[in-house]
């Protein structure tokens, strides 16, 4: 999970899942296209995207193609945003019961 909150402390890496988030499948060239950077960098970038299993790249011929996983970014909403949620959604049902409880009374 490291590698992943790494890979999303780079906000040219978020613009990188952000294409892909609207249009899945692109090349390299395609998604240097969107950013004021150097194919090397944006290289770079997708490089450490990749080992942090946020974009996967299946080839086809001599393109590359990247595509977003979602996975991980799931993984976090569930271990870390998730449990929060419930907690706070919960105070919401229990607070309204209250309510509704004293509206009958």
């Amino acid at each position: 999970m490291d590698k992943v909150f790494k890979a999303l402390a780079d906000e040219s890496r978020r613009l990188l899942l952000d294409q892909l988030y609207m249009e899945n499948g692109q090349t390299l060239s395609e998604l240097c296209t969107h950013l004021d950077m150097s194919r090397q960098a944006v290289s770079k970038h997708l490089a450490i995207l990749e080992e942090a299993n946020l974009v996967v790249v299946i080839r086809n011929g001599r393109n590359k193609f990247h595509y977003l996983n979602a996975a991980p970014i799931g993984e976090i909403y569930e271990r870390w945003i998730g449990k929060y949620e419930r907690h706070q959604v919960k105070a919401l049902y229990e607070l309204k019961r209250k309510l509704e409880e004293e509206n009958n009374d």
